[in-house]
Parts: structure tokens; sequence; C-alpha cells
């Protein structure tokens, strides 16, 4: 590869990281013959993936896996446990190359059961199976202990290492510990215990270890109904803990249902010229597959029409046999052997929207990778995304916004504030002084100003906005639709941006009456309106502000006709005050001023 290829390679790669959203999932790289070599799970993926890529990075392993990538994908989930979860089934799945090349030369750790009379179980990195029966290995050593753990407390299998035999157990050779009098041990080694009761913790242990949670809670449940019947209550509710104990192990444990097992999942998240299908494979209870694919649309294909599409492609490319699909919708399609789902709740809806979570990622970070190349692009997606939000006719290329300002009553403004495509045109604002409001009366200020601006813009035929935003709640946006429908006649969009006890926007509302539209305060488009609101109370203040500084620096001087700010500047000079100058001498004026200037300031104050 030449460096100028090189170049080019890191430049793409960086272009995907930047993209990449900041929640839990599982990363993969992929050579460039499209091979996994490297599977990893991040908090936060954009973060996680970027570290690799920064120039100060001095691993020497890392940077041989950063040769080698040319490509990125990745799986979003909703928590971090789900992430680590992915990350193992795709490991186990795909053995990448560069998984155990960066973990410093280590073996992933396995779980032993011995071949003893009495099997212990414990975690190993060393592979003899002479030994005993070998599981994993675990990718995630946290997760291996949580195994462990959980055997310990259902099982309590021995921790000592003696070699014990049934010949020494019957001669009595041996002597209980520690463990046994904190009740981590049940004594099989001094009979305490029976062999058989013992073996089938360890049998149950195994089953666990396999992933058989299932079955495990099957025979425990019929086990524990067994008891009941035969009003061993004591014992029954010994099964039940265990049966609990597995229960809430395995709500942790499982990224899906492990009743779920070879199902394809898919769901298709539209553009107005692209479709996104997502795809994902489960098999028994774990993703071992999810992939994100584009259709460039060319006779507006229906949604059904791309599923059936999306369906052969992908089952065709990743092999798949699945005997289910579970899908959004219903669609006319035939495959012999294989049951079409499409849930409404439970464990395969969960599964479904999962999937669909992955596709408007894929969408969203597209769209991202695109507005950087035009910005211009960016703007109409926000306008677009309002526009959907609220259901309004058009775009909102042009938005306005107005707010009052005012100290009980005096100095009353108010300011309009203008935004195209979603940014600030600031030779568009308005500043306003009230003219027709007597009082602190903010509703019937904002009434006389929304009337005042759009009586004038339909005078000069200017172009009206396509939505207006109101900087308060309900009972604004009943005023401005009183001066915009009742009183004008116009039929424009109007949108509340409420604040909560702290002074932050938190709301917004839209319709007639007015609704909450749920939309998430750290979206994008939520950001744009809350800088349209502070940007219209920015405005509105600095006005009211320019204004109460000329009213207090006003002075009876600036009342005398004929005297201007250069003869009032002078006479302060002199005289220090009004006061001073109230009750200066005529000749003292004229010295000052002249005879002409002089003989009006004494005139004024000598009525």
């Amino acid at each position: 590869m030449t460096k100028e290829e090189n170049e080019e390679r890191l430049k793409r790669l960086k272009s995907i990281v930047s993209a990449l959203p900041e929640k839990p999932g599982s990363y993969q790289y992929y050579d460039a013959e499209g091979t996994i070599i490297y599977v990893g799970k991040a908090k936060n993926l954009k973060a996680r993936v970027s570290s690799y890529f920064h120039t100060e990075v001095d691993r020497f392993k890392t940077k041989v896996l950063v040769s080698k990538i040319h490509d990125i994908s990745y799986t979003v989930v909703n928590t971090e446990e789900d992430a680590l979860l992915l990350e193992n089934s795709l490991i186990k799945k795909y053995n990448p190359r560069y998984n155990v090349l960066l973990k410093d030369g280590k073996t992933y750790p396995s779980i032993c059961v011995t071949k003893e009379y009495l099997p212990r179980i414990f975690p190993t990195r060393t592979i003899n199976k002479k030994w005993g029966t070998y599981y994993g290995p675990y990718s995630h050593v946290g997760s291996m202990h949580a195994v462990l753990d959980l055997i310990k407390k259902l099982y309590h299998p021995r921790t000592c290492k003696f070699p014990i035999t049934k010949e020494g157990i019957e001669q009595k050779k041996y002597q209980v510990c520690l463990e046994y009098h904190i009740k981590n041990c049940g004594g099989p080694c001094v009979g305490k215990q029976l062999l058989d009761d013992y073996q089938k913790n360890i049998e149950q242990a195994k089953e666990i270890l396999k992933g058989n949670t299932r079955v495990v809670l099957r025979a425990l449940k019929d086990e524990m109904l067994q008891l009941s019947e035969q009003l061993r209550f004591e014992e029954a509710e010994e099964v039940k803990r265990r049966y609990l104990l597995i229960d809430q192990f395995v709500s942790k444990s499982e990224v899906v249902s492990h009743t779920i097992n070879n199902v394809d999942v898919l769901t298709i998240t539209n553009d107005e010229k692209i479709a996104f299908i997502n795809y994902i494979h489960v098999s028994n209870g774990s993703i071992n597959q999810s992939f994100t694919f584009e259709y460039k649309k060319k006779l507006d294909e229906t949604d059904e029409e791309l599923l059936q599409l999306g369906i052969v492609e992908m089952r065709e490319r990743f092999q798949s046999n699945a005997k289910e699909i579970i899908l959004p919708q219903e669609i006319n399609l035939n495959l012999e052997g294989v049951t079409i789902t499409v849930p409404q709740r439970g464990d395969k809806k969960t599964l479904l929207d999962l999937s669909l979570m992955n596709g408007k990622q894929y969408k969203f970070d597209r769209l991202k990778q695109a507005e950087k190349l035009n910005p211009e692009q960016k703007s109409v997606r926000l306008m677009k995304e309002l526009q959907d939000l609220l259901h309004l006719p058009k775009m909102p290329y042009q938005i306005e916004c107005f707010d009052n300002s005012n100290i009980s009553g005096s100095d009353a403004v108010a300011a309009c504030v203008v935004f195209k495509k979603m940014k600030p045109s600031k030779q568009d604002y308005r500043k306003y002084n009230i003219k027709t409001v007597v009082g602190p009366d903010d509703y019937a200020s904002m009434k006389e100003v929304v009337w005042r601006r759009y009586h004038r813009l339909l005078e000069e035929e200017q172009p009206l906005p396509d939505l207006i935003v109101a900087d308060g709640g309900k009972g604004q946006m009943e005023v401005i639709r009183q001066a915009v429908e009742d009183e004008l006649g116009l039929n424009i969009p109007i949108a509340g941006l409420a604040k909560d006890d702290r002074h932050r926007t938190n709301e917004l509302l839209y319709g007639f009456p007015p609704r909450v539209i749920g939309i998430k305060d750290t979206s994008e488009l939520f950001r744009v309106l809350t800088h349209l609101q502070d940007e219209v109370h920015r405005f509105a203040i600095t006005f009211h502000r320019e204004k109460r500084s000329k009213h207090a620096l006003h002075s009876e001087l600036d009342d005398i006709k004929g005297i201007g700010p250069k003869a009032k500047e002078t006479l302060l000079k002199v005289f220090k005050s009004v006061k001073r100058i109230k009750e200066a001498e005529l000749s003292a004026l004229t010295e000052t001023l002249g005879t002409a200037k002089g003989k009006i300031i004494f005139d004024y104050f000598h009525k």
C-alpha cells in the first residue's frame, strides 16, 4: 500500500468514526478481504473507537491492528452489559485474529469441572483434558466470575484441593474445614452431604455452564412442585431460592430471551430516496449477526417490496436457515418451512425494537457523514424533522419568535428574532416599543407587537413566516393566535416553548388546545429551538437595558430648546450639576455659553 493510499484509508476510517453514536454497543474491524479481525465492546462507541486513531497511540500491537483495518461496523444496544454479551457472542462465532493478540499474549480463562470423586469447579488458563471438562473460554473475566458466583451460591461445590476418595471418606480420614462452618460447603468429605446430592448439584452446574439455564429452571420448578405436594415445605423453599437465583441471573445475562433460537429479524427505516434495512440473526438467545444495508429507491418501492428483497438477500448472504423471520409488518412472501411473525409485545417485540434502533442509528450516522460534506444538508434535515414532528404543511424555512421585557410596566419593549434555515438571520431582527399597553401586561404587549409585525408585512407584501414560536406556554400562544388568526385572518402555525421552575426550556407545545410534543432534550433539534428562545430573550433584554439606560441619563437640560449636547456638556463641566445651573446668575451663564444661550438657560429656570 502506497503512502497516498494509506492516508486515504485513514481519512475514510476517521470519517466513519466521527459519525459513530455515543451509545453502548459492539464494534467490528474488517481487513481488506472483508474478514472480521477484531471485535470490541464500548460504553460509548464513538469515544472508544476514536481512541484507536489518536496520533499519540504508542502501543505496537494497537498500531499493527490499526494498519490492518479497512472498514468498521457496529451494533448499538441498550446497556453496557448487553454490549459485553454481544461481544462475547461475536468473538465465539468469528474467532477474530487480533482479539487474543491485544490481550498481551494471555489466553482467555476457562472454567474447569474436574473428574475427581467429588468434582471441583474453578477458573484456569491451563487446559488439560485429563483433569476434567472445560467450559469457555471467557473473553471477559467479569462474566466468568458472575457464573462462578452463581454456582457457588446455588450448589456450594468444595474448594479444597485434597485428593478425596471414597475409601478415605469411609475410613473418616478427613475433617470439615472453615468453609463448612460458614456454610459455603455441604461437608461431603465427612458424609454430611450425600454423594448423590453432590453429584446432582455438579450436573446442574454443568448445564448452567453450557448455557442451558432454561433446562435447569424447568427441572427445579418440577422438583419444587413435587416437594410441595409431599408437604416438604422447607426443602421446597430451598429449591425455590435456587430457582430465583438462576432466573435473576438469566434476566441479566441474556441480550434476548434464551427461548428465541435461530431467528432472523428485519426492520426498515425510510428516507425520501433511500431505505435502510437492518438484519439481525439470533441463536440461543444471543445476537451473532447484525448488519444494515441501503437500497436506493428508483420506482417508489413500498416497504413490503423492499423487505421481500432484503429477506432474500440477507438469508443468502449470511447463509441463514432460520425457520422464523420477525418483521414489523405482514408481507406477501411464502418461504417453505419458514414462519413470519409480527410481534406486538414480549421478547420478540424487544428484539424488533432493537433492530429498528440500529436501522435508525445507521441512517442518522449516514446523514451526519453527508452533512460534513454538505453543511446545507443539516439545515434541511432539521427543518424536515421539525415539519414531521409538528405535521406542518411545509418545511419551516423561516421561524419567528417573540418576547417581552419590562420592569413593573416601565420601559416596556418587545423583540422579534428570525431564524432562516434553522440559523439566526440578524438583519431581520426587530425591536418594538410598547405603545398601547399601560402597566405590566405581557399578554396585551405580545398581542400588540404580533399584530403590528404581521400587519406591516402584509402592507409591504413581505413573506410571512412558516412558523411562529412564543417564548412561553399556552397563554402566550393564545394571544398570538388571536392577533394572527382572529384579527388578521392569517393561517400561520404557532408553537410555544415553556420553561420549568428553574427557568430552563423543557416543553415544546403545539396545536389548539396546545399539547406537549415529545422531543428529547439532548437532540439537535431541541438545541436549535432552545437557541431560538435564548436569542429572543437576549435580544429583548438588551433592548430594554438600552432604553432604561437612556431614561436614567435624561435630565432637564434635554428639554430646553436651543441647547444641544455640546452646550449641555460644557455647562455640566463648569457647574457640576443641574441644581447649580438653576441657581447660577445670568452673568455666569453668559460667560460660559455666550449671551444668547446663557439667556435661554436663565429664562427657562426663572420663568
